[in-house]
C-alpha cells in the first residue's frame, strides 16, 4: 500500500474489510479512512472504563531509527532524554520546531541498544518523518518510514490483562506502563507495549499488517466473555478527554510550546548537547513561571449544552480564553471541555466562568485536569 497522498481515496488500514463487516460507521481521519464507531458510543466508552474495547490504531506513523548515533540524533532532535531509555521502555515526549513550537507528541520506544521506534500522530506522521531526516544530517545514524510495516491494535480497560494473558505466554505481569516487549500473541509476533490514550490500563500491540486480522478475530473471540468490544476514534476522543489527553491540533499546536500547554515536565535541558528549540524553550520556561498568558484547565458544565472547539470562555462579559476540546462525558454524566484561559481565572473553583455557545453564556465550573483518573 502506497503512502503517496491521493486526491481521490483515504487510506485504508489492513483491518478495513472487517470494520465494514462490523457495520463500522467509517470517517475520514488525518488521511486514514477509520472506524468512528460500530454501535453506540456511550456503550464503547463504558466498555473500556468497565471491561474492556478493540481498537485499530493502524494509522499511528511509526518511524524506526537506528545506528551507532541514534540516541544522539533523538537527543538532538527531540525535547526529551531519549538516550537515558532503557531498552525495553518507552517515552512521551515531543518534538518542537527551533522557536519552541510543538510539531508533534511522540512515544518513542527503545527496541534495542542503537534501534528506537518513534511513534507519530497521523496527520504529523510525515511532518515528523522530514523533520527527523533533515535533523539526521551529520549523525551516524538512519531515518526509516515504517508506516506500512506495521499495523496497530490496542486493547484497553481492566479486562485487558486478564484477556491478553489468555493468548500470550509473555510476562504481562512484569510488563510496566510505558515498557515493551517483544511476544507472540495469538501465535502472531507483536510488540507488546503497556501503553495508551483511555487512561485505563491496556496495551497496544504492533504486528506485520498481514497478521492483523487474525490478532483481531483472536482477541475479540478471548475478550467476548470479559465483554470486550470493538471500539471507533469516537470514544477514544471521550476517554482521552476524561483522562485530561492533550490532542494534536486542539491542546498542542505550533503555536503553543510544552510550557503553554503544562507539559514543560517533557522539556529535559539537562542532558547532554544543544537540541532544536533549546534556546527557545527556556525563554517559554521563563515566561510560564513568571507571567503564563493562559493555562490549559478542565471545565465542567452545570447545565447540558456540550462545548465544542473554537468556542470563547467567557467571564464578566470579557473573552478570557477558548476550548479546545469538549464533549459530553458519559463517566461523568455532564458535558466537559478542556481550555487555555488567562491565568487569573486558572485555579480550580473560580466562579463566574462561562462558555459562549451560539450567543448564550452557560455556566462551567474549573476544575484541575484530569476530569477522571482510574483507580489503581
Amino acid at each position: 500500500m502506497s503512502n503517496a497522498p491521493s486526491s481521490t481515496s483515504p487510506r485504508r488500514t489492513a483491518l478495513d474489510a472487517l470494520h465494514r463487516s462490523l457495520g463500522a460507521t467509517m470517517t475520514d481521519f488525518a488521511g486514514w479512512d477509520m472506524p468512528l464507531r460500530y454501535g453506540s458510543e456511550r456503550d464503547e466508552h463504558n466498555a473500556v472504563r468497565t471491561k474492556a474495547g478493540l481498537f485499530d490504531l493502524s494509522h499511528m506513523g511509526e518511524i524506526t531509527v537506528t545506528g551507532p548515533q541514534a540516541a544522539a540524533l533523538l537527543d538532538h532532535a527531540l525535547v526529551g532524554n531519549i538516550g537515558g531509555v532503557g531498552v525495553g521502555r518507552a517515552r512521551y515526549t515531543m518534538i518542537c520546531q527551533a522557536d519552541g513550537g510543538i510539531l508533534d507528541d511522540l512515544i518513542v520506544y527503545r527496541l534495542a541498544d542503537a534501534e528506537y521506534m518513534v511513534v507519530a500522530n497521523a496527520g504529523n506522521a510525515q511532518i515528523v518523518l522530514d523533520a527527523l531526516t533533515e535533523r539526521a544530517a551529520g549523525f551516524d545514524a538512519q531515518v526509516r518510514d515504517d508506516r506500512d510495516a506495521y499495523a496497530l491494535i490496542a486493547v484497553q480497560g481492566p479486562e485487558s490483562p486478564g484477556i491478553l494473558k489468555s493468548l500470550t505466554d509473555a510476562d504481562l505481569d512484569g510488563l510496566k506502563y510505558y515498557a515493551g516487549l517483544p511476544g507472540t500473541v495469538a501465535g502472531v509476533p507483536a510488540l507488546i507495549a503497556r501503553t495508551g490514550y483511555t487512561g485505563e490500563d491496556g496495551f497496544e500491540l504492533f504486528v506485520e499488517p498481514q497478521h492483523a486480522e487474525k490478532l483481531w478475530q483472536a482477541i475479540t473471540e478471548a475478550g467476548a466473555p470479559a465483554g470486550l468490544i470493538p471500539c471507533g476514534l469516537s470514544c477514544r476522543d471521550t476517554l482521552r478527554l476524561e483522562a485530561g489527553m492533550p490532542l494534536y491540533g486542539h491542546e498542542l499546536t505550533t503555536s503553543l510550546t510544552p510550557f503553554d500547554a503544562g507539559l514543560g515536565r517533557v522539556v529535559k535541558f539537562e542532558k547532554d548537547g544543544d537540541f532544536v528549540g533549546r534556546a527557545a524553550l527556556a525563554d517559554a520556561k521563563e515566561r510560564a513561571e513568571s507571567s503564563p498568558p493562559r493555562k490549559l484547565v478542565g471545565l465542567i458544565a452545570e447545565g447540558r449544552r456540550v462545548p465544542r472547539a473554537g468556542m470563547s470562555v467567557v467571564a464578566d462579559g470579557q473573552v478570557i480564553g477558548e476550548v479546545t476540546s469538549g464533549a459530553p462525558s458519559p463517566t461523568l454524566g455532564k458535558p466537559i471541555a478542556m481550555a487555555y484561559v488567562d491565568a487569573a481565572h486558572a485555579a480550580p473553583g473560580t466562579a463566574g466562568v462561562g462558555v459562549d455557545i451560539r450567543g448564550a453564556h452557560e455556566p462551567y465550573e474549573v476544575v484541575a485536569l484530569p476530569f477522571y483518573k482510574r483507580q489503581k
